[in-house]
């Protein structure tokens, strides 16, 4: 606050259970109403119920002057966001090494954000910082109330919303609705107990008596709501591990807008086997309530910080102050014009009325060719981040598209060699066993790749042209060719020789 003079007080807004303080002098006061004061510093939270959370990853090569524009359209495609439809897309950085960067994207709808503080925005007119409500829990880090080390669960059960948050060294990590808020619990109790118990009185008991109420119908009927609580959160805890490769959560911590419910936190333990205590830290605020909610002190925490400096802060507000008046465009009209008139009081009518009007339509212009040049500007960084998209899915398909031809040129040579491929060996035998049946020897032999040459004798040259004749007929689908060359006596010998020559196919 010692930064910004003109701030005088810190007001936050809790718009769900509609209740508001105002932070002066490390002293929290609560407010009966709010109203407008542009000296005040507004801040709200979002419930998790409102938004969209989720994690991407991105491509450190991705320049950072695209990123922007880059996770918008990563969100719209992974989280089938409407195309039709504009969103307010915040997203902060997790650490992370290597070729990948992590964010952490959180997503609503201007329609929810303007309905759910309507009443706050009629009466302050704006809103400085709008945190999502998981993020208020880097308070308890940045004061010191929690080390910075370990696995933290934090268990949130609101008026309208339930919530679990999981941190890891003192960052945010993942997040989880619950169907079990405050009011969702009464309804429950009720279906429990078979009737409408009355409201005041359920959370009478709930705030002063707990889980150790003394009451049995009260205290069987919460004891089997609590269970089935328990088993949502001790899936969510199970997948949490699973999903961030925990080896184990350190601590966790139960809280609610009621306060702590007594022996919530005995209950934890025994159902999630997790060390447990109540969401109740000392912000060192004074505050006149008996109780005033967590959430309340963390973000009045979290607005001080704020304005020290902004950055790592994921703020949605969409309501934001009105420029001073040198600023507006409707203040700078009325400069411009207020500036023409005066230069034009010297001038006869004709030309005041023409310089007011050149003014006029010269500041028209300007403001639309702004506002064009802004729209171009989106497109065209759109287009550009696609581009590169299209170029590096072009390589891509190059590449499989060589690696998958290799690999078909491959199983086709395998096919054919399972399939066409003659055994030499298998020929060769069933050449033998014709010659067994005619009167003709073999000297020699000789073979390369699909071709063989036989050196034949026999003592009759006719066995052999009948060997040649045989051969043929019987192997005409298996041999290319077929050829002998002269066939000639041995002047030594009474024995004719031929050199058979066959060529598979």
């Amino acid at each position: 606050m010692s930064t910004n003079s003109k701030i005088k007080s810190i007001v936050t807004v809790n718009a769900y259970g509609k209740k508001y303080y105002a932070l002066k002098n490390q002293k929290l006061k609560p407010l009966k109403s709010l109203t407008y004061n542009s000296s005040n510093f507004v801040s709200s939270y979002l419930s998790n119920r409102d938004m969209i959370t989720a994690s991407i990853e991105i491509s450190r090569s991705i320049p950072n002057e695209d990123l922007g524009d880059i996770i918008d359209i990563r969100a719209y495609e992974e989280l089938g966001l409407d195309q039709t439809n504009e969103y307010v897309i915040k997203y902060a950085e997790r650490e992370s090494t290597g070729d990948i960067r992590n964010f952490d994207l959180f997503v609503a709808e201007p329609a929810v954000l303007e309905e759910t503080f309507k009443e706050t925005v009629k009466e302050t007119k704006y809103i400085d910082l709008l945190l999502p409500a998981p993020l208020l829990y880097r308070s308890l880090y940045s004061r010191e109330m929690l080390a910075s080390e370990g696995v933290h669960c934090f268990i949130y059960f609101g008026q309208k919303d339930a919530f679990v948050t999981f941190y890891k060294n003192g960052k945010h990590l993942y997040d989880k609705s619950i169907e079990y808020s405050l009011e969702q619990i009464y309804d429950k109790y009720c279906e429990l107990s078979g009737n409408r118990v009355n409201e005041e009185e359920f959370f009478g008991i709930l705030e002063s008596e707990g889980l150790k109420t003394i009451h049995t119908d009260y205290q069987e009927n919460l004891r089997n709501l609590f269970g089935d609580i328990f088993i949502t959160i001790n899936d969510i805890t199970i997948y949490a591990k699973r999903a961030f490769d925990l080896s184990s959560i350190d601590q966790t911590f139960i809280g609610s807008a009621k306060g702590p419910i007594i022996g919530l936190d005995e209950y934890s333990e025994s159902y999630l086997g997790l060390q447990s205590s109540e969401l109740n830290f000392d912000f060192n605020l004074d505050s006149d309530e008996r109780y005033t909610e967590q959430l309340q002190y963390m973000l009045a925490v979290a607005s001080m910080e704020y304005m020290e400096n902004s950055e790592g802060f994921t703020n949605l507000t969409i309501f934001e102050r009105a420029p001073a008046f040198h600023k507006r465009a409707s203040g700078q009209f009325i400069i411009a014009t207020t500036m023409a008139i005066m230069v034009g009081m010297a001038y006869p009518l004709y030309y005041l009325v023409g310089s007011y009007m050149n003014d006029a339509a010269n500041l028209v212009l300007a403001n639309q060719e702004s506002n064009l040049k802004a729209e171009s500007g989106k497109y065209k960084k759109i287009l550009g981040a696609k581009k590169k998209e299209i170029k590096k899915l072009d390589g891509f398909i190059v590449d499989k598209s060589k690696i998958y031809h290799a690999k078909e040129k491959t199983l086709t040579s395998i096919y054919d060699k399972k399939v066409n491929y003659h055994l030499k060996s298998e020929l060769l035998y069933n050449f033998a066993t014709d010659i067994k049946h005619f009167d003709v020897n073999i000297n020699a032999l000789s073979s390369s790749d699909d071709s063989f040459t036989l050196s034949l004798l026999s003592k009759d040259e006719k066995e052999i042209t009948r060997l040649i004749k045989h051969i043929s007929e019987i192997h005409f689908d298996e041999i290319s060719s077929i050829d002998i060359e002269m066939i000639s006596k041995d002047p030594k010998s009474e024995y004719y020789n031929g050199i058979l020559k066959v060529d598979l196919r």
